[in-house]
C-alpha cells in the first residue's frame, strides 16, 4: 500500500524498490577509469616503436644505448601520475558540482543524489531546478519549464497537475511536485545532463593541431627509416653497430614527449584550477580560455553580489500605509521568490493577512507577477515600462513614474512598480488601465572584487559586455561603479535589431545592455561569433542558460541554478567573479606553453630527419649513438620541455598554431641538422668516428641550446638559470672521465674543436638573425611570440 501522494514513499516503500532495481542507477557519463588512464598512456604508438627498438638495443648493443628506453618509462609514468591527480581533481569537484534531487518522503522533504531516486517518488520543483528523472505532476504553482535541451525550442512550457515532465528539462518559473514514473535506463536523467554539458565541444586547436604533426612526422618516419637502415647496414661491417646506428637515428626523429606534455598540460590546469575551486568539466576548455577576447558578464551575481536590500516604497497615491500591506502580501504569496521578491520580504516581514484567490508567478519573460485577493483587490508588481505599457493615464502620478524611475537608475539602484488592476491579471497578459501605487526601490550590493577583475580583464586585452535583463540605466550605473568600458552609453536591448549583421555592428560599438531576454542573449552571442570573436558567457541564473550552451565557454557560479551548472563548461563552485582572471591566466599558460614546447620536439625531429636523408645519400655512418640522443635530447628539449610546459606564460592565444610551430621548426631544424653534419662531415676526415660523433654531439647540443633559448623567450631570471643548467650538465658529463667514457665521448683536437665551433657560432647566428628578422616581420619566418 504506497503512502499518500502529499506524503510521498515510505522508507519501506524506498528499500522494496531499491531491492527490485526501480533505482536511477545510471552512470555519471563518459569518464577515463583508472584502467582508461593507464592503457592510454602506455599502448601508444611511438610507445610500441620505441619500445620495440629498446628491446633491440638490450639484444645489439651497450646497456647505454638503451637510455632512451629510461625516458621513455619516465614519460609514461609522469603521463599516468598526473592524469590520475586530475582525475581525482575533477571526481572531487564534481560531486559538489553534481546535481541534487529534494524528494517528498514520510511526509518530509529530504535532498539526495540523483542516484538514490527510486520509482514513484515525490519530488520537488523550484526555479533553476533540473528536472532529474521523467514524472508527472502531481501539484502546480504557476511551474513553467524550459525544454530547450530536450525539443530545441526555447519557448516556456506551462505544466499542469497531470502532465508529464521530462528529464533534462529546467523549472524556469514556479514550482511544485512530480512523481517519478520513468528511472534508471528508462529516463533521459543523468545521460541529458552529461549530454546538455557538452551541447558544443568545445574544439581544442592545440589536440588537432598535434594530430596533424604527429600525422606528418609518421608520413617522413617510415621511408626515412628504410633509406637509413639499409645505408648502415651498407656502411658498416658489423650488423650490430649498423642496427644500433639505424635505431638512433629513427629514434631522435620520434617527438615522444610531444604528446605527454600536451596532455600534461592539460591536465595540470585542471589540477591547478581545481585548487581554485574551478571546475572544469571538458578539458579541452583549459586551452578556449586562452582564447576568449569578448566576456559577456550578467550583472546579477556577477559584478554584483546577487542581493538586494530594499531602499524605499514611494507611494504614488498618498496612500504610503496601503501600498505597503499590498506589497507584503503580495510577496509573501510567492513560494519561489527571486532575490528582488526575497529582499521585499526580509524588509517587510508583517503581511497584513488578505486572503489571496488568485496568483500569476513572477516570470522572467512577462518581468511581472501578481496576485488577486478576496477584499482587496488585484495587485500587479514588476518592471515599470511593462506595467506603464497598459497603465491608465489617471492623475496618480503615472506621469511622473519614467521620470522617477529614470532617476533612481542613473544612480545604479532598481525600481520596481506596484500597480492596482480592476480586472484579475492572467499568465496571458495583464489587463489595461492599470494605476500605479507604488515605486518599489531597491539597492543592489556590488561585489568588492569586480572594478579590479574588470580592469585586469580591460588590461589583457578582452572586451567585457554586460547584458542584463535590469533596466539600461541601472546597469550602466553599475557598470560605471566598476569601470566597465563603454557604460556611459548603454542600449536598451528592445530596441536592437533582429538581423545578425545589424545586431554585430551594434556590439561591436556598445559594451552594456539592459532590458536582455534569455533569447537575446543566445542572439548575441552568435553575433558576436559570427565576426570572428572568440565568446566566454557567465551566468548564474535560468535565463543564462541559452547563451551559455551557445557561447564559446560557457561559465557558470557555483552557487547559480543547476540547470547553468549543467550547460556549463566551467563551474566557478565558489561564486568568485575575482576567480576569472586566474582561469583565464591559466588557460593562456597552458595553450603557449604547448607551443613552445611543440617547437623542441618538432624541430628535433626536422634535424633527425635531416641527418638520416643526409647520411643515407651520402653513405656515411650515423653521427650518433642512441645515447648521445638521449642526451642531447633530454638536456635540449625533454628535461627543458617538462618546466617550459608548467612554467608562467600569460599572452592571449592566437589561432596558427601548427603554421608558427611549422615556420619555426623547418628552418631552426634544417640549420641544426645542417650544422652538425657539416661538423661531422669535417672531423671524420681528420679523426677516428667517436671523436667525429664527439665533435657533432658538441655541436648539436650548442645549437639546440640556442634553440632552446630563442623558444623560451622572455628569457626570465628562471629561464635563463635553466639554460645554465642544462649547459652545466652537459660540460660535467664532458669533464667527469666515468660518465664521458658511459656516454662514449672524446674531446676531439683543437683544431676540430675550433672548427666545430666556429659552426656552431655560425649556427646559432643564423638562427638568432631569422628570430629577429621574423619578430620585425610578425613572424613570417619562424613564428615568434
Amino acid at each position: 500500500m504506497m503512502a499518500t501522494v502529499a506524503d510521498g514513499l515510505s522508507a519501506a516503500e524506498v528499500d522494496e524498490r531499491r531491492a527490485r532495481g526501480l533505482v536511477n542507477d545510471v552512470p555519471r557519463g563518459p569518464q577515463r577509469t583508472v584502467a582508461d588512464i593507464v592503457r592510454g598512456n602506455v599502448l601508444t604508438y611511438f610507445n610500441a616503436l620505441l619500445g620495440s627498438m629498446f628491446v633491440v638495443i638490450l639484444l645489439v648493443a651497450p646497456v647505454q644505448d638503451a637510455l632512451f628506453g629510461g625516458v621513455l618509462v619516465a614519460n609514461t609514468l609522469i603521463g599516468i601520475v598526473q592524469e590520475l591527480r586530475a582525475k581525482r581533481t575533477l571526481d572531487r569537484l564534481s560531486l559538489l558540482s553534481a546535481p541534487r534531487a529534494r524528494v517528498v518522503r514520510d511526509g518530509e522533504v529530504a535532498e539526495v543524489d540523483v542516484g538514490e531516486v527510486v520509482l514513484d517518488d515525490l519530488l520537488v520543483l523550484a526555479p533553476g531546478d533540473q528536472v532529474v528523472v521523467d514524472g508527472e505532476v502531481v501539484e502546480a504553482d504557476g511551474l513553467e519549464v524550459d525544454e530547450s535541451l530536450l525539443t530545441g525550442e526555447a519557448e516556456l512550457v506551462g505544466k499542469e497537475p497531470g502532465e508529464s515532465v521530462l528529464s533534462g528539462s529546467f523549472v524556469a518559473v514556479g514550482g511544485g511536485r512530480y512523481r517519478a514514473t520513468k528511472v534508471g535506463a528508462e529516463a533521459y536523467a543523468v545521460r541529458l545532463a552529461e549530454e546538455a554539458r557538452r551541447f558544443t565541444l568545445v574544439r581544442s586547436e592545440l589536440r588537432q593541431g598535434v594530430d596533424r604533426i604527429l600525422r606528418g612526422v609518421t608520413f617522413v618516419l617510415v621511408p626515412t627509416a628504410v633509406l637509413l637502415t639499409v645505408s648502415q647496414l651498407s656502411a658498416h661491417e658489423d650488423r650490430d653497430h649498423a642496427i644500433t646506428s639505424a635505431i638512433a637515428g629513427v629514434v631522435a626523429m620520434v617527438p615522444e614527449g610531444l604528446v605527454l606534455l600536451t596532455s600534461l598540460a592539460f591536465a595540470v590546469g585542471v589540477v591547478r584550477l581545481g585548487r581554485r575551486n574551478v571546475l572544469v568539466q571538458e578539458l579541452p576548455s583549459v586551452e578556449v580560455l586562452a582564447r576568449v577576447d569578448v566576456l559577456c558578464l550578467d550583472k546579477t551575481g556577477t559584478l554584483t553580489e546577487g542581493r538586494f536590500a530594499l531602499r524605499e516604497v514611494q507611494a504614488l497615491d498618498g496612500d504610503d500605509a496601503v501600498a505597503r500591506d499590498a506589497l507584503a502580501a503580495l510577496v509573501q504569496q510567492d513560494s519561489h521568490p527571486n532575490p528582488s521578491l526575497l529582499a521585499i520580504a526580509t524588509a517587510l516581514p508583517s503581511a497584513p493577512g488578505w486572503e489571496a484567490v488568485g496568483h500569476v508567478p513572477f516570470s522572467s519573460a512577462r518581468k511581472w507577477s501578481a496576485v488577486s485577493f478576496a477584499d482587496h483587490g488585484h495587485w500587479v508588481l514588476g518592471a515599470p515600462e511593462v506595467l506603464l505599457a497598459v497603465a491608465g493615464t489617471g492623475g496618480n502620478g503615472a506621469s511622473a513614474v519614467p521620470a522617477e524611475v529614470e532617476r533612481h537608475a542613473s544612480e545604479g539602484r532598481r525600481v520596481l512598480l506596484l500597480a492596482r488592476s480592476a480586472e484579475e491579471p492572467t499568465a496571458q497578459g495583464l489587463p489595461l488601465g492599470l494605476r500605479p501605487a507604488a515605486l518599489v526601490v531597491l539597492e543592489e550590493l556590488i561585489r568588492s572584487d569586480a572594478a579590479a577583475t574588470v580592469a585586469w580583464f580591460a588590461a589583457q586585452g578582452v572586451t567585457v559586455k554586460v547584458l542584463s535583463g535590469d533596466h539600461a540605466a541601472t546597469v550602466a550605473a553599475v557598470s560605471r561603479r566598476v569601470g566597465v568600458k563603454g557604460a556611459d552609453a548603454p542600449r536598451d536591448a528592445r530596441q536592437l535589431p533582429d538581423d545578425r549583421a545589424e545586431l554585430a555592428e551594434v556590439l561591436e560599438r556598445t559594451h552594456v545592455f539592459g532590458r536582455v531576454t534569455p533569447h537575446q542573449k543566445r542572439a548575441m552571442v552568435a553575433a558576436l561569433q559570427s565576426t570572428g570573436h572568440v565568446v566566454a558567457m557567465t551566468g548564474d541564473g535560468v535565463n543564462d542558460v541559452l547563451a551559455l550552451k551557445d557561447s564559446d565557454i560557457g561559465i557558470a557560479m557555483g552557487s547559480g541554478s543547476p540547470a547553468t551548472r549543467a550547460v556549463a563548461q566551467l563551474v566557478l563552485l565558489d561564486g568568485r567573479f575575482a576567480t576569472m582572471p586566474e582561469a583565464l591566466a591559466e588557460g593562456r599558460r597552458v595553450i603557449a606553453n604547448i607551443e613552445r614546447v611543440a617547437r623542441l620536439f618538432v624541430t628535433k625531429t626536422v634535424y633527425a630527419a635531416l641527418l638520416a636523408l643526409a647520411v643515407g645519400v651520402a653513405g656515411f655512418e650515423f653521427p650518433f649513438l642512441p645515447r648521445h640522443l638521449t642526451l642531447v635530447g633530454s638536456l635540449t628539449i625533454g628535461i627543458p620541455g617538462f618546466f617550459l610546459a608548467l612554467a608562467p606564460n600569460a599572452p592571449r592565444a592566437r589561432s596558427g598554431f601548427v603554421g608558427r610551430v611549422v615556420r619555426f621548426c623547418i628552418p631552426a631544424g634544417l640549420v641544426a641538422g645542417g650544422a652538425t653534419f657539416a661538423s661531422f662531415w669535417l672531423a671524420r676526415e681528420q679523426v677516428p668516428l667517436v671523436e667525429a660523433r664527439s665533435t657533432a654531439t658538441l655541436v648539436l647540443l650548442a645549437v639546440g641550446l640556442w634553440i632552446l633559448s630563442v623558444s623560451a623567450r622572455p628569457l626570465t631570471h628562471l629561464r635563463r638559470m635553466l639554460l645554465l643548467v642544462m649547459g652545466g650538465a652537459f660540460a660535467l658529463v664532458l669533464v667527469v672521465p666515468g660518465l664521458r667514457r658511459f656516454f662514449d665521448l672524446r674531446l676531439p683536437q683543437w683544431e676540430v674543436w675550433i672548427e666545430g665551433a666556429a659552426i656552431a657560432g655560425l649556427a646559432a647566428f643564423v638562427i638568432e638573425s631569422a628570430w629577429q628578422w621574423s619578430r620585425r616581420r610578425q613572424g613570417m619566418l619562424l613564428g615568434a611570440d
